[in-house]
């Protein structure tokens, strides 16, 4: 059983930067000069003519989101009930997205930048932490947490996340947590039937059985093996 602590929700979350933290950010945010992929989210003007300072930050990001419940989607099932008034969702919730993998995809497409729920953002939210095992363009934005591996498609941890589930992220220790005991957890694999390939046959079936997960580079296995390639003949 995995004991639960008591931690701060998401909006009391007021953790202070260090200024060896703050000086880091600053050095990264004038290399690149702009905003990426949601490594740094500003409450203003992105287009900063000072140093950083700790009310730039959204701590949130940075710091410790505390333990949220899931809100776990395939993306035909995202696409069915995102825009309804009436689905079960606070901004504290965690979006999670399944099957968005090399595999699962197949070929990992740019799902990661969830939507977010139409009734939140009636509400005025415009960002919400959201989980996946796909990628998303570098043109996006927002507090995801993408490329997650082995990925849900192969019985990777993403697999046994369900609704109501809590998730704890933890930037500055490098931690997802799911509040889950490992016997139920168990129970949840034991259960599980991996998905069929959406491909039967051509190069979609070659693609799909060859394929690397995210953390080997997403690159076909039989590439992987070291050896010298000799040269052609020529005659």
């Amino acid at each position: 059983m995995v004991k639960k602590t008591a931690v701060r929700s998401p909006a009391q979350s007021k953790n202070p930067l260090t200024q060896h933290e703050l000086t880091l950010i600053d050095t990264w945010w004038r290399a690149c000069n702009y905003l990426s992929v949601g490594m740094i989210y500003l409450q203003d003007n992105p287009l900063l003519k000072e140093p950083l300072r700790p009310d730039h930050v959204k701590h949130r990001l940075l710091g410790h989101w505390g333990a949220s419940p899931a809100l776990s989607f395939v993306w035909a099932h995202l696409n069915r009930v995102i825009k309804r008034d009436d689905l079960d969702v606070t901004p504290d919730h965690i979006l999670v997205l399944k099957n968005g993998g090399p595999k699962g995809g197949p070929g990992m497409p740019e799902w990661g930048m969830l939507p977010i729920p139409k009734k939140l953002v009636k509400q005025g939210v415009r960002d919400m932490l959201r989980i996946s095992d796909a990628r998303m363009s570098g043109t996006s934005y927002g507090a995801c947490i993408l490329h997650v591996a082995p990925e849900s498609f192969v019985g990777g941890p993403l697999a046994f996340v369900k609704t109501g589930d809590e998730i704890e992220v933890d930037v500055p220790a490098r931690r997802i947590h799911l509040h889950v005991p490992d016997e139920e957890i168990a129970r949840r694999r034991a259960s599980w039937t991996q998905p069929v390939p959406r491909y039967p046959r051509g190069y979609g079936a070659l693609y799909s059985e060859h394929i690397g997960q995210a953390d080997e580079g997403c690159d076909f296995d039989f590439l992987a093996p070291l050896g010298t390639i000799p040269e052609p003949e020529i005659h």
